[in-house]
């Protein structure tokens, strides 16, 4: 079954059961789907409906992150949206999930004390072992901790 369906799916479940957040959530994120479908002319993969999903966890955080603290109504909306997305994102990777492939790339490409000037070159190696895995900016926080 694919995302779309899901979605679509839990969508009228949220409905029935009268969550008017869930589903304003979930259309939003059908809506996201489907356009993605629609600019690509036919069906998504599996990777670009988790893409897409994505995308719309980092766009509700961002939110989050610029939302002033005395506007609990949106940080409380945000919040919730957070919670119904998750469900549909995969397992992010954990901090020692991401410094064992951060030690491996380092191996692969032969480097063993990495400099700053080398970052650019490691990022391109590292990330596509861990794009839609792990969030770029934790896997950019812990690779400059090993940078000597």
């Amino acid at each position: 079954m694919s995302k779309i369906d899901e979605v679509r799916s839990d969508m009228v479940k949220a409905m029935k059961a009268g969550e008017k957040d869930a589903k304003d959530t979930l259309s939003l994120l059908l809506a996201a789907l489907k356009n993605k479908a629609i600019d690509k002319r036919g069906d998504l993969t599996p990777e670009e409906e988790t893409q897409v999903v994505l995308k719309e966890i980092k766009q509700t955080k961002e939110t989050l992150e610029l939302t002033p603290a005395d506007r609990t109504d949106i940080i409380e909306e945000c919040r919730h949206r957070l919670s119904v997305l998750e469900k549909y994102a995969p397992k992010m990777m954990d901090e020692d999930q991401i410094e064992s492939v951060i030690s491996e790339t380092l191996a692969e490409l032969g480097i063993e004390a990495p400099a700053a000037k080398d970052k650019g070159r490691i990022m391109k190696a590292l990330m596509p072992k861990v794009k839609g895995k792990a969030d770029g900016k934790l896997v950019n926080e812990l690779l400059t901790k090993h940078m000597s």
